[in-house]
Parts: C-alpha cells; structure tokens; sequence
C-alpha cells in the first residue's frame, strides 16, 4: 500500500501532538505514526505520576511540624505504601485518559507502526509506503539503563516502570541525582523507605553554583543520605544489590536508575539520510527552527534533547509544526531557559546557569531563606537564592536556589530575565508583607547594591510624569 502526505509526524507525544496543532492549521494531508500506547510521556510516566507521589510524601512530611504547633496526635499518621502507589496510578491514569480522549479527533490521520526512513522523503510502516514532503521527528526518549545492569532484571526500576509497581521494597538505592533521582529519592525517603542517593559528580538537581549545591545537598541529607563523586558499580549479594562507588558500600533491594535517558532514534535508519555512523545518535539540527541540515526534516522534543522539558518540547513541536508547512523556514526565538527541580524546597536554575558566567562582569546577589519572614511561619525556612546581574547596568542575566515555593518566584525570575529588565526594574515592583517573594526581594537588593551604574533617584521608587495626578481626591 502506498500513501502520499504533506506531511509526517512520527510520535504522538507532547511535541508531536504540538506540531499537529500548527499543522492541522495549513492542510489536513497529514499522519501520525505512533509507536507504542498512546499518551504523552509527562502524563503516563514523568511530571504527572511523580507530582502525585512527591505530594503525598510531602504531606506526610508535615505530621512532625504539626505537633510543633500544636495540633496534637499527628505522630499516629501510618503510610500505606500499596495505597499510595494505587492512588498514583488513578490519578496517572485520569491524565493519560484527557490525553487519549484528545486523540479521537485525529482517528482518521493516526498510523499505528514503526517508521523507518528509506530517503529523507520515503518511509516505510509495515507493508505500507508513505511519500512525503516534509517530516517531523518527535519519537521521545527512554530511561538509559547500564548494559550490564540488565543482568538484574527487575531488580533495577526506571521512572518508566516505578509507578506500575503494587509495593516496594524497604530498601532502594537511587543512582543518579540530576531532577528525577532527587525528586523520587525524597520522596520515597519520606514514605518510610530506606532510599540513598549516588550520583557521579558533586552537584544535584541540574545546579552549577558551588554555594547553593553545597545548600541544597546539605538540606536534601536531611530526608536521604546521598553520596558524591564517584560512579556506582552494582552486583549480587545475597538476595540483595551491593553498590560500591568510591569508598562507599551499600546493600539494597532494589536499584532506581535515574542516570538520563537516550532518544528513540534508533529504529529510525537515519544512515538513510546519509548521517555517517560515526556521528552523534542526534542528527546536527537548528534549534530555532529544529530543521534537521538541509533535509526536509525536522526533530522535536525529547528526541531531540536540547531542553528535554515539557514545555520547550511543546514549542519545539509549534515551531516544527510551523515550519514544515511552509516553504521558507522561520527562525523563532526561544524562551528563557527555565528548570524546576521539585523537591523540598523546590531547586530552580533560571536563565545563564552559574557554570556559564562571565565572573569578571558579573555581579551576584545573595539572601537566605533560613529565617526570612514568612518561611519560618510556615515552617518551611530552608534555602538559598544566587541572582547574577550584569555588574555595569543591573541587567538580570540568571539565578540559582534552593527556596520555599522556589517553583513560582523561578517564574518570576523567568519573565524578568525574558523581558531584559534590570534589577532596578523588578525592585520598582511590589512586594507584598509578610510574603516569601520578600525573600526574592532581599536578593534583589543585595544585588543592586553591587551595580556601578546606581540610578540618581531612588532604585525602587518611581518618577512622577505627565500621567501622575496633582492631587488625591
């Protein structure tokens, strides 16, 4: 069977199904070629599952502040592991349900299959040959699991297998500490597990700031032990795992791998592209149009791994979505860089990470969380906050804490910095008393004060002009 489109989305993901709203708006000769169950990623088994499991540790988490304050008998509070890990899987599947129920409108344009590329305009699924004039990659990525941790079967869990299991074991060892390995070692830590933590380099939760990593690994040892520097090598022992890495040892019943994931894109014959076998596994693509060389092919999202975040996976299938309906190419500006870590307190690197400061025109600004204001009355006053400015005008260039509802004031951050806005601009803002954003507002000022260029009138007050009124009435 032959079928001839305009164009082919490969994968029904977030990015995918993106790209299908751009291009439903240009012509109706399209598929879908999905591979697998259908439903994104986020909602089967990343953000979606893993926020339900963090809320439940945090809340259980609170019984010890809540005799503290006086509301008594909180240390009666018992964790049921096989019902909380039920109640993660109805909600996992309500969200995957609002995904699919999404998809019926696309019945007509979806093509169950793998594809397989025979020229950059050719693919193949099954028996059928498909010609088309543009495609779009958006086949998402996998849990990398080490070659020879498959000799442990299911004693290594992913965050694509966690939240099918029906219980746990006592004992869990995380291996990896970027966002996944800190969000569920904690969480799992505070459900009643012996959950510890490895992870290869000395920093957690995509930071890059010596200062505010040192914070965050100091105020995440509270829930779990972690340990640094050193790759974990697993084996038997016992009826166990033994992870040794460096000088430390440690018994485990299971292993949750969180050491990245790979793209799919294997399957793909992308050497028919003419993609020498030496090259990277991802093909050299813009990512401002996420046009893939000089081929009528574009890349989105997790395949592409420039910023796997939903979000950005979202944009990356607009953009290509745009694009491959279109003869001239557009290039689109993209957001400001924004990573959320959702631990507790929650890590967020916001815009220029600190690795790639320039520390000879840079200026940092500093405030703790430990006993700002509204923090402490909620119990919750753990943290640090870096925001790095352009020492000559101010210019918000970046920032990187561990804080309090640290995932709203990184959005704050976020407009800021996409906006261009100095950090006389923000402090020209409100803040409201007794608010956590006052604790943002103190980095702020410590950061002003380092500027060379100090506005003449006051930096957080604004100038009348013609728009003020004479009087108040």
């Amino acid at each position: 069977m032959k079928k001839n489109v305009d164009v082919v989305i490969i994968g029904a993901g977030t990015a995918g199904l993106s790209a299908v709203k751009e291009v439903k708006k240009h012509t109706s000769n399209f598929i879908v070629i999905q591979d697998g169950p259908m439903g994104t990623t986020c909602a089967r088994v990343g953000c979606m599952p893993s926020k339900v499991l963090i809320q439940v540790a945090e809340d259980y988490a609170r019984r010890t502040w809540l005799q503290q304050i006086g509301i008594l008998n909180s240390e009666a509070l018992k964790i049921d592991l096989p019902s909380v890990l039920a109640h993660v899987r109805k909600l996992r599947d309500y969200f995957v349900s609002h995904v699919i129920e999404s998809l019926k409108s696309l019945d007509d344009h979806i093509f169950l299959g793998r594809a397989t590329f025979e020229s950059p305009t050719t693919l193949s699924v099954d028996t059928t040959r498909i010609e088309t004039k543009q495609t779009i990659i958006a086949t998402g990525s996998r849990p990398i699991i080490p070659g020879p941790w498959t000799y442990f079967g299911d004693s290594i869990l992913t965050s694509d297998s966690l939240f099918e299991q029906t219980k746990l074991p006592n004992k869990i060892g995380i291996v990896g500490l970027g966002v996944i390995g800190i969000e569920l070692g904690q969480a799992l830590s505070r459900l009643g597990l012996e959950a510890v933590g490895f992870g290869h380099n000395e920093f957690v939760g995509g930071l890059s700031d010596p200062a505010i990593n040192e914070k965050a690994v100091s105020i995440l040892n509270l829930d779990f032990k972690t340990h640094h520097g050193h790759f974990a090598k697993v084996e038997h022992q016992n009826t166990g795992l033994k992870i040794e890495a460096g000088q430390t040892f440690h018994t485990t019943d299971k292993i949750l791998a969180c050491i990245g994931r790979s793209p799919n894109l294997e399957t793909l014959n992308l050497q028919h592209l003419g993609i020498s076998s030496q090259e990277t596994l991802v093909p050299p693509f813009d990512p401002h149009t996420m046009k893939i060389n000089n081929f009528p092919i574009f890349i989105a999202g997790d395949a592409a791994g420039y910023r796997p975040i939903l979000h950005e996976s979202a944009d990356e299938g607009r953009i290509a979505g745009f694009n491959a309906c279109h003869p001239e190419v557009t290039r689109f500006r993209r957001r400001c860089p924004l990573t959320i870590t959702f631990s507790d307190p929650p890590i967020a690197v916001v815009g220029t990470p600190h690795r790639n400061l320039n520390l000879e025109t840079a200026i940092i600004g500093f405030s703790s969380f430990d006993d700002q204001g509204r923090s402490r009355l909620k119990g919750k006053n753990k943290g640090m906050m870096h925001i790095y400015g352009n020492a000559t005008d101010g210019k918000i260039l970046g920032a990187e804490f561990i804080a309090p509802e640290g995932d709203h004031l990184a959005h704050l951050l976020a407009w800021t910095i996409q906006q261009n806005l100095t950090v006389f601009d923000i402090l020209k803002h409100p803040f409201y008393h007794p608010t956590i954003e006052e604790g943002l507002r103190t980095c702020l000022r410590h950061l002003a004060s380092q500027v060379k260029n100090q506005p003449k009138a006051s930096s957080e007050m604004t100038l009348c002009d013609s728009t003020c009124p004479d009087a108040l009435s």
